[in-house]
């Protein structure tokens, strides 16, 4: 058995479901699974489904639909008529630098006399502050216009307004309770705003700005506003997906000649280019530059013309990325070790586990906490908040990552008389307080995770969009599949459950081994490859198993011109207990050893059952002490155990290792009858004894030759019958043995003689027979085939799953 990863959620469609699937389907002439996946994620009407899969840029909304839209387009014109200084205030991240090149394009279009300015990450943090709007002023500049920034900076706002500026702010981010005065406030987020979609990017708001300037959607630009919207993980549904599709065609043109850089240097082809090319190659180096440098070179890179400025600055993009995931690497493991400490002092304390994970150190990096904080949550699916603390002045900026279930902003608002500064939303925020202040912020927040988390809400769970045949996992399909791109937040790529699946091969790839291959093979000739990155411990495991239920996502693996379609695996499951058969290897500490570290790669521990003899040796050898049960250094080994002392419940076992010979079969029940959630067994004793048992006419033909025989010598006689019949010799002594027993046969003079009159016996009256059938018995399942071992082993599990 191998139990996957997390809790899978099957969609699916109900009746009432599938029938408006089929009329989609017929209305829409789509093929049955887009139709069904349509319906699934909300699109089971036909007009909104048309919309949905063919929205085109003359769909996008009215920009004066925004609250405050007018007031501001007016006011940057007033700017550009009457030669004013205008400085656009960005953020550091990707969505505000895409939102400052976006504005940067559009006010040199109309002649705006325009520059911009984006606040250092460590020195000055989020947002508007004082400091730079002062040198505003004495820069001359009259209107500041924020983007992707400024919806919390009431009293920044105000600041700049006393000295003589006028401000627009367009944001896209939760409004707090008191909200700024400036002279255009623009957020589809804002009270008030009859904007119909609320989902936009700082660079979306900065888009639609650019849309009223121009009076019409700038679609030239679209590319720099896709690349803010995916890599701030906006829900690419409505206007949204319009607007990233639309970007992503312009991306594809190569027009742009810092994204033809930057593709470079990110190994993307652009002419291809996906939304999922984005993610996690291209924007990655965008947000590096803001992570541990300054952003401005992200700036230059998206607003330059010039071939060689654009490969310089993508190059030094390239770099600070590589730095940027070294750090991000040494941090994680620093972090980790601290949440150990942390775990360990709330046992000594006798204190549950914290429910939200709140992590400070000195010398972390402010620029890549937030990176920091979705491992930490990935490890141990739980929110997670990671502080860099500043040693002179004892502040903290953090950044918080949350799962399903758990409103992250809602909970910092709880805290917010702790902290100096906080704003995000749902599923990631930011934060600044003192130190002194954390150990209250750490509690507030637990006892919120306490208040609101169910315990199902901490176990990750996979939603699986729909079942799928192997045989329906065709490059057609992919093709069919394709129609609802792009895919990202709120319109993930479709994820598919295929139950059954035969493994025809699996093995490990990679540099490091540490990713898995399979080959899934189906019926009549059809197979799919799968690829699971980062799953390659489970191959060893996996050799035991004929068949898994996998989930993914369908590729096309383009190779050498060839294009097969391809399973990126997600998770796996096999729901039959494994049974390894390695009896009588030639080194079994050694493959003692290996499987124990394998289990612990599988986050699991080994439990090992042997002789009382043969325990002591094996724990010496692996230098672990000779306790019967002493757990071993790493962890891997969690015990070791005899038959003869069973101990009442080893419900967490979940591996075992038989490297002793079962006294007798009924002690290996009782133990397996021990271990519910038992997924794997490795038989690791040696084989011995008889093969095969003889039957009644067994004995009776040899009873038959010994009357014919009269009598022969007792010392040739079991080497005389063993010839004739052709069992070995100790079964035919054993036979003699019953015979005696059941005074069948006389001793007389050294001369074995069947007895003159004996009565009429059945053989279940020997003891001697009944303990030879049952030795025999157990000798036979221990030493069958590996098929008829592990079908005996599942029974047992499933007679104790039925108790």
């Amino acid at each position: 058995m191998i139990k996957s990863k997390t809790r899978w959620l099957v969609k699916g469609l109900d009746a009432a479901g599938e029938q408006q699937a089929a009329h989609l389907g017929r209305e829409l002439k789509l093929p049955p699974l887009v139709a069904r996946l349509l319906v699934q994620r909300g699109y089971e009407d036909p007009a909104k489904a048309q919309w949905f899969l063919s929205a085109g840029a003359e769909d996008m909304h009215d920009p004066m639909l925004l609250l405050g839209m007018e007031q501001a387009a007016a006011r940057i014109r007033q700017a550009a008529q009457s030669g004013e200084k205008v400085r656009i205030y960005g953020d550091y991240d990707a969505d505000g630098v895409s939102s400052t090149a976006l504005l940067l394009h559009v006010f040199r279009r109309l002649g705006i006399d325009a520059d911009y300015y984006i606040p250092h990450r460590t020195r000055e943090g989020y947002g508007l502050n004082n400091d730079a709007i002062l040198r505003s002023a004495e820069a001359g500049i009259t209107l500041l216009v924020t983007v992707d920034t400024g919806v919390s900076a009431a009293r920044e706002v105000e600041y700049a307004q006393q000295l003589g500026m006028d401000v627009i702010v367009t944001d896209h981010h939760e409004p707090p309770a008191v909200l700024p005065q400036p002279l255009a406030l623009v957020n589809p987020k804002q009270p008030g705003c009859p904007y119909p979609f609320k989902g936009l990017a700082g660079a979306g708001v900065a888009f639609k700005l650019a849309h009223a300037l121009l009076g019409r959607p700038p679609l030239e630009l679209a590319d720099i506003a896709a690349l803010g919207t995916i890599a701030d993980l906006m829900p690419l549904t409505g206007e949204n997906r319009i607007l990233v599709r639309c970007g992503l065609e312009t991306m594809r043109s190569g027009s742009r000649t810092g994204l033809r850089a930057l593709a470079e240097a990110a190994d993307v082809s652009l002419g291809s280019v996906s939304a999922s090319d984005v993610a996690f190659f291209m924007a990655p180096r965008i947000n590096a530059a803001g992570r541990l440098k300054h952003a401005s070179e992200a700036v230059v890179l998206l607003t330059t013309e010039d071939a060689e400025q654009a490969g310089n600055s993508a190059a030094v993009l390239d770099l600070l990325n590589r730095e940027r995931q070294h750090i991000v690497d040494e941090m994680t493991k620093e972090a980790e070790e601290l949440w150990q400490v942390r775990k360990r002092q709330c046992i000594d304390e006798g204190l549950p586990e914290p429910g939200v994970i709140v992590l400070a150190a000195e010398g972390w990096n402010p620029g890549v906490i937030g990176i920091v904080a979705s491992k930490l949550l990935e490890r141990h699916y739980k929110p997670a908040v990671i502080l860099g603390i500043d040693a002179q002045t004892g502040m903290c900026k953090g950044s918080a990552r949350s799962i399903d279930g758990f409103d992250m902003y809602a909970a910092l608002t709880e805290c917010a008389g702790l902290m100096d500064h906080f704003g995000g939303h749902q599923a990631a925020a930011g934060m600044s307080l003192h130190r002194d202040r954390l150990p209250e912020f750490e509690q507030t927040l637990c006892a919120c995770a306490a208040r609101v988390l169910k315990a199902e809400d901490l176990i990750p769970k996979t939603l699986i969009d729909l079942e799928c045949a192997l045989s329906e996992a065709t490059l057609e399909t992919i093709g069919q599949l394709s129609q609802l791109e792009p895919f990202g937040s709120a319109n993930p790529a479709p994820r598919l459950l295929i139950n059954g699946a035969r493994l025809a091969e699996r093995r490990v790839i990679g540099k490091e081994r540490n990713h898995l291959k399979l080959l899934l093979g189906g019926v009549q000739g059809a197979d799919l490859d799968a690829i699971g990155f980062g799953l390659g411990w489970v191959a060893g495991r996996l050799e035991a198993a004929e068949s898994a239920d996998v989930i993914g996502e369908l590729s096309v693996n383009e190779w050498n011109g060839r294009r097969k379609p391809q399973l990126l695996l997600r998770d796996l499951r096999v729901s039959e207990l494994l049974v390894y058969d390695r009896r009588n290897e030639t080194e079994p500490l050694a493959s003692l050893r290996r499987i124990a570290d394998d289990a612990a790669a599988g986050g699991s521990q080994l439990y090992v059952v042997g002789d009382e003899g043969g325990l002591p040796e094996t724990a010496s050898a692996l230098q672990l002490g000779d306790s019967k049960k002493h757990a071993d250094e790493t962890g891997s080994i969690a015990g070791f155990y005899t038959y003869e002392a069973l101990p009442a419940d080893l419900s967490d076992c979940r591996e075992l290792a038989l490297i002793g010979r079962p006294p007798a079969i009924e002690r290996l029940a009782a133990f397996l009858s021990r271990c519910p959630n038992l997924e794997a067994v490795h038989a690791m004793y040696r084989t011995a004894g008889p093969a095969g048992f003889p039957q009644r006419e067994h004995f009776g033909a040899v009873y038959q030759l010994l009357r014919r025989a009269g009598e022969i010598p007792a010392a040739i006689a079991p080497d005389r019958l063993a010839s004739q019949t052709g069992w070995p010799k100790e079964a035919v002594e054993m036979m003699l043995g019953v015979f005696k027993e059941l005074e069948l046969v006389t001793r007389l003079g050294g001369a074995i003689a069947p007895a003159a009159s004996p009565r009429k016996r059945e053989l279940d009256e020997s003891a001697l027979y009944r303990d030879w059938r049952q030795r025999t018995e157990e000798a036979a399942v221990l030493q069958a085939p590996l098929e008829e071992l592990a079908r005996w082993m599942r029974k047992q599990l499933h007679l104790t799953e039925r108790n």
